[in-house]
């Protein structure tokens, strides 16, 4: 999957697979995989002034994730 930087305090790098559903989002502490992610939740992140805050209050806890 390809990883597209992003600027933000915490996020690196995000990534997503349409077909599968997986966000993979690449933090300063790891990389991770969230799934079932719908494609607006990732829409979202890209379009959100603050990229950290949006994972945290709209992705860390609403999706089962595995670090990677």
């Amino acid at each position: 999957m390809k990883l597209s930087p992003v600027i933000s305090k915490n996020l690196i790098a995000v990534g997503y697979n349409p077909f599968s559903m997986i966000l993979r989002i690449q933090l300063k502490n790891g990389m991770y995989d969230f799934f079932n992610v719908p494609e607006s939740i990732y829409n979202g992140l890209l379009n959100a002034q603050s990229k950290s805050y949006y994972h945290k209050t709209y992705i860390k806890n609403s999706f089962r994730y595995t670090k990677i």
